[in-house]
């Protein structure tokens, strides 16, 4: 681990040229170019405002943890509850989503040049932490605007936002790898990153679930993060530290397998490919 961190951080700066470049290119000829990053979120948000709020208004009637309480907090309530929860979702959907490619689609790099396997993870992470950076700092304006800052729990959003990283990059990871030797791989994670969408309290409120449904979140370790992201931003309080344990638990084994994969199996990638 530490020699891999060591080559990492030799590696600095073709992570950083490589975050930058595929930024450029990935609005190059577009005319609204960076906008785009902001325009994609806003219109899902704008989507699901409008079809749920109406349907969810007798639903999220102060808690989120509690029945029948969101709407008392104010007129922006559930759209900062929506928010808060398709940020969280949208960074780590867009780091798992590309890191099972990242292997395939780098596969004339992997051939030609040498470097840590390593680097191409953290450059998928950049890239997607970038956009959000974007799209955050607008919400954040959002949240000054209507007077809804909920101020200094605001810093508690940091050790959520690295949790989620690397729960979403020891995912990619391990479905990158696999996805080099199975390619059907690739093609499940698609289909099952939508259900884990609905899967999981961001359109809704898990009070509305019933027991036995809302005691089975407790193995969606995004339930827990999206709810600490709603927690923050919504109600102005701590997460449910508790609740996040198991998240970080599987964070923690899904790197570690990741890492472990890559390893053994990182020198077969190039003959695969």
């Amino acid at each position: 681990m530490s020699a891999m961190l060591r080559a990492l951080w030799h590696s600095r700066g073709f992570v950083r040229s490589s975050v930058r470049r595929e930024f450029e290119a990935r609005y190059r000829n577009t005319m609204l170019g960076a906008a785009w990053s902001v325009l994609h979120p806003l219109a899902m948000i704008l989507v699901y405002t409008v079809i749920f709020s109406q349907v969810m208004h007798g639903k999220l009637a102060g808690d989120s943890r509690d029945p029948g309480t969101l709407g008392e907090l104010g007129r922006y309530s559930y759209s900062i509850y929506l928010c808060a929860g398709i940020l969280c979702w949208g960074l780590f959907a867009e780091i798992v989503t590309r890191a099972q490619n990242m292997f395939i689609e780098n596969a004339n790099l992997l051939k030609k040049a040498s470097f840590p396997r390593i680097c191409l993870p953290v450059i998928v992470a950049g890239n997607a932490l970038l956009n959000f950076a974007i799209i955050f700092g607008l919400f954040t304006v959002f949240l000054l605007g209507c007077g809804r800052f909920p101020g200094p729990v605001f810093a508690l959003l940091l050790p959520l936002l690295l949790l989620e990283v690397a729960l979403a990059l020891g995912l990619g990871l391990v479905l990158g790898v696999l996805n080099v030797f199975f390619r059907d791989v690739g093609q499940f994670c698609q289909i099952f990153i939508q259900f884990w969408f609905w899967l999981t309290p961001i359109v809704y409120p898990a009070a509305i679930l019933p027991p036995a449904l809302r005691a089975l979140l407790v193995f969606n370790p995004m339930a827990a993060v999206t709810g600490g992201f709603q927690d923050v931003l919504l109600h102005g309080r701590a997460p449910d530290w508790a609740s996040l344990l198991p998240a970080a638990l599987c964070a923690l084994a899904l790197g570690a397998l990741g890492l472990r994969l890559l390893r053994r199996r990182g020198g077969d990638m190039g003959d695969e490919l």
